[in-house]
């Protein structure tokens, strides 16, 4: 395996709607809007350019003093990768063209992993896609259905994603353990490196039986033959913000950060 970083464009969406947290990425912290920390971590990466992509004027207008580079895009897109997908075809990128999705609601995502999801699909030449796990510590993150679980081969392919406690121990699950003896299960985070040329053919590919029983999009991509490379993430990934709780925890952090002086 290469250490040494490959060239690849760092896409943050930002989308103005949420169900839970309407415009999200605007949302203040630490006296800055959400998708300014998240775009200032990307761009503390080793990505040779950093996009931020919405579909609403007043996340372009609030980026574009800080010096952003930003894409208008389509407010009618049904998935994130349909988002990228416009994206990397708006700037003419070459097939084998990587592109890294950082989340616009994850302000704390450290750029070390960034560089290592485009590093992974870097390293495999035949995988469309690379993310990243974690290990699982305890049963109820197990058993949680809002939490992604990934089942990978001996070279690090995913197998299968899935809400359901994968791999399953027949032995020791006839009734809910009360704690996890081994490290057999991974956590999926939701961060994503392309290749271009996958991203062109996204838009293509029909939504499978899988991918709308699990209602997790890269099953699309797995169901449709299409090799996902997954790497243990090399450091810790903070939660993003999904609630109110979430923005009120990232909040703290960030303040304090900023009275200590960390950037």
């Amino acid at each position: 395996m290469s250490d040494v970083t490959p060239q690849f464009i760092a896409v943050v969406p930002a989308r103005f709607g949420s169900s839970r947290l309407p415009g999200k990425p605007l949302l203040e912290i630490a006296g800055e809007p959400m998708v300014a920390h998240v775009w200032r971590r990307a761009c503390q990466s080793q990505a040779n350019r950093v996009v931020v992509a919405t579909d609403d004027t007043r996340i372009r207008d609030a980026m574009l003093p800080y010096g952003a580079d930003v894409v208008m895009t389509r407010d009618d897109h049904p998935s994130g990768t349909d988002r990228l997908a416009e994206v990397s075809d708006h700037l003419g990128l070459s097939d084998d063209t990587l592109v890294v999705n950082v989340q616009g609601d994850e302000p704390l995502i450290p750029p070390a992993l960034i560089d290592q999801v485009a590093l992974r699909l870097a390293d495999d030449p035949e995988a469309a896609i690379a993310t990243l796990a974690e290990p699982i510590a305890d049963v109820d993150t197990l058993f949680n259905p809002n939490v992604v679980k990934v089942v990978r081969s001996l070279q690090g392919r995913a197998l299968y994603f899935s809400r359901a406690p994968i791999p399953w121990d027949r032995e020791h699950f006839k009734a809910q353990p009360s704690l996890l003896e081994t490290d057999a299960w991974l956590r999926h985070i939701g961060i994503y490196a392309y290749r271009a040329s996958f991203l062109a053919a996204y838009r293509d590919l029909a939504p499978s039986s899988l991918e709308q029983l699990e209602q997790l999009e890269q099953l699309r991509a797995l169901q449709h033959g299409y090799a996902i490379q997954v790497a243990l993430a090399s450091a810790i990934n903070p939660a993003g913000v999904d609630t109110e709780e979430d923005l009120a925890r990232v909040r703290s952090l960030l303040s304090a950060e900023r009275k200590g002086g960390i950037s």
